[in-house]
C-alpha cells in the first residue's frame, strides 16, 4: 500500500509552532508593512532550514501541512503569510536547473523517424513510449522501433502491445488482462527501465506518490506499479494535425505554458515538466519544423532534457 505524503507533517506543525511564538514575542515591535513581513518570513526560512529536500518544504506548503499562526497584536494575514513563503521558495528553485522531459506516445508510427533524427541532430534526450503491435505493421515501423532502441538518446517505455486497439473503457475494464497486455510488449522490447504510461489516461504512481484521472484504470496501474512499475502522466500536451502538421494549439502558446508551468512551479513536481506530444505528428515537412523549432526555443531558454526514469529530479 502506498503511503500518503506526509512524513514531514508533524515537524512542520511544531515548526510553525514555533513560530506561532516567536510572532507574538519578538514581532510585536516590527515596523508594520512589508518589513514585518519580511521578518516573519525570514523567521520561518530559518526555522525550515533543516527539512531535507527543497521539494519537501515546497510540498509541505502546497498540501497545507503547515500551520500558520496570527499575531494578535500585529497581524499579518495567513494568505500573506503563505504567499511570501511561496515567493521565496520559488526563488530558491530557480537557482537550480529546470528539467524538461519530452515525451512521444504511441510509437513507431510514421514520424518517429523524424523523432529519432531531430534527436541526434540536436543532441537531446527524449522519451518514447511505444505500442509493440505498431511494430508489426510493416518493415519501415521495426525500422523505426530499431531505431529508437539503438540510439543512447531515446529512452524506449512501455505503452502497452495493442493500446487497447483504441477502445480504453473496454481495455480497462478487465485489469488483469489490461496488464497481461502490458507485460506482452515488456517480453517483446527491450526497455530501457520500468517505466509505463498508461494509455489515454494521466495517471502517475511512483515512489510514494499517486494521482489517478480515471479511477476505472486505477486496477491497472495498480498491477504495474506492484510489478515494480513506476507509471507517469503528464502536464504539458501538444497536439498536431497529424497529415496537416498544423498545430492545433500555436508553438508560441505551447511554449508559453511550458515556461509558465516551470515558473510557477505548477507542474507536478516543481522544476520538472513533462511534455506530451504524440509520433504521428511529425510525419510531414512542416510537423518537423514545429517541433525543431520548439525544442531550439527550449534549448536557448537553458531547460535540461531528461529521461522519464530519473523523474523527479529533486533538490
Amino acid at each position: 500500500m502506498l503511503k500518503l505524503k506526509g512524513g514531514l507533517c508533524g515537524f512542520c506543525a511544531v515548526t510553525l509552532a514555533t513560530l506561532g511564538f516567536y510572532s507574538c514575542n519578538n514581532l510585536s515591535n516590527t515596523v508594520m508593512g512589508s518589513q514585518k513581513v519580511d521578518s516573519l518570513v525570514s523567521k520561518i526560512e530559518e526555522l525550515i532550514v533543516e527539512k531535507p529536500t527543497l521539494h519537501a518544504k515546497w510540498d509541505s506548503l502546497r498540501d497545507n501541512k503547515l500551520v500558520f499562526h496570527i499575531d494578535s497584536l500585529n497581524p499579518i494575514p495567513i494568505k500573506t503569510q503563505k504567499q511570501k513563503l511561496k515567493d521565496s521558495l520559488r526563488r530558491e528553485f530557480d537557482k537550480h536547473p529546470k528539467h524538461i522531459y519530452l515525451t512521444f506516445d504511441d510509437g513507431p508510427l510514421v514520424g518517429s523517424r523524424a523523432i529519432d533524427s531531430i534527436a541526434r541532430a540536436k543532441n537531446i534526450k527524449v522519451n518514447a513510449f511505444v505500442v509493440g503491435r505498431h511494430s508489426t505493421m510493416g518493415k519501415y515501423r521495426l525500422r523505426d522501433l530499431n531505431l529508437y532502441i539503438e540510439n543512447p538518446l531515446v529512452a524506449v517505455y512501455n505503452h502497452s502491445y495493442t493500446h487497447g486497439f483504441n477502445r480504453l473503457q473496454t481495455f480497462y475494464r478487465d485489469s488483469q488482462k489490461a496488464f497481461d497486455d502490458f507485460k506482452k510488449n515488456e517480453d517483446n522490447i527491450a526497455f530501457n527501465s520500468k517505466v509505463a504510461r498508461l494509455p489515454g489516461r494521466n495517471i502517475w504512481i511512483y515512489d510514494e506518490e499517486k494521482k489517478i484521472d480515471i479511477a476505472s484504470a486505477e486496477p491497472t496501474a495498480d498491477l504495474l506499479f506492484q510489478d515494480g512499475y513506476k507509471i507517469f502522466g503528464w502536464d504539458v500536451e501538444w497536439r498536431l494535425n497529424s497529415l496537416t502538421g498544423v498545430a492545433t494549439v500555436p508553438l508560441e502558446t505551447v511554449y508559453q505554458r511550458i515556461v509558465n508551468f516551470m515558473n510557477n512551479k505548477s507542474s507536478k513536481e516543481p522544476n520538472n515538466v513533462v511534455f506530451l506530444m504524440h509520433d504521428d505528428m511529425f510525419q510531414t515537412r512542416q510537423g518537423k519544423k514545429l517541433l525543431s523549432d520548439l525544442i531550439d526555443k527550449l534549448i536557448a531558454k537553458g531547460y535540461k532534457f531528461e529521461f522519464m526514469e530519473d523523474y523527479p529530479i529533486k533538490y
